[in-house]
């Protein structure tokens, strides 16, 4: 078992907070820093001496979108840092879009937390593999 570094960008501070809380008291991570719009996101994640194993991301923003940090990581992102979408807007084009962009899952956050909670405690090894979730499509 391993604690997951993880970096987090949503525009909303309740919403960010509350994650952070449930995250660092129900799975194996560790949140190194946050972000509300896409350039903030993206100045902190092309910092050298920043490291995230999981990076969660928020389609709308402040600024700028989500998928301009999934599109901006692209093949930049460290071969184990792993991309999740938290979104209330993933309907299933979006979805397809975000894994498109490299996404590695994509979770819903009416209906998902769960399984987002699952797929942390899977990435950290605290769960077999086979009993992550699979992403949405």
């Amino acid at each position: 078992m391993r604690l997951l570094k993880t970096y987090i960008v949503e525009d909303s501070a309740v919403i960010r907070e509350d994650l952070i809380a449930a995250l660092e008291e129900l799975t194996s991570v560790t949140v190194v820093g946050s972000a509300a719009d896409e350039p903030s996101a993206l100045q902190w994640l092309s910092d050298a001496h920043h490291a995230a194993d999981l990076v969660i991301v928020d389609i709308f923003l402040r600024a700028g979108s989500g998928l301009g940090v999934l599109r901006a990581m692209g093949s930049r992102r460290a071969p184990r840092t792993r991309l999740v979408v938290l979104s209330n807007f993933a309907t299933p084009d979006m979805r397809r879009r975000c894994l498109e962009l490299g996404a590695d899952a994509v979770f819903d956050k009416s209906k998902d937390i769960d399984a987002l909670m699952l797929y942390c405690r899977g990435l950290a090894g605290e769960l077999p593999v086979d009993a992550m979730p699979a992403p949405q499509a």
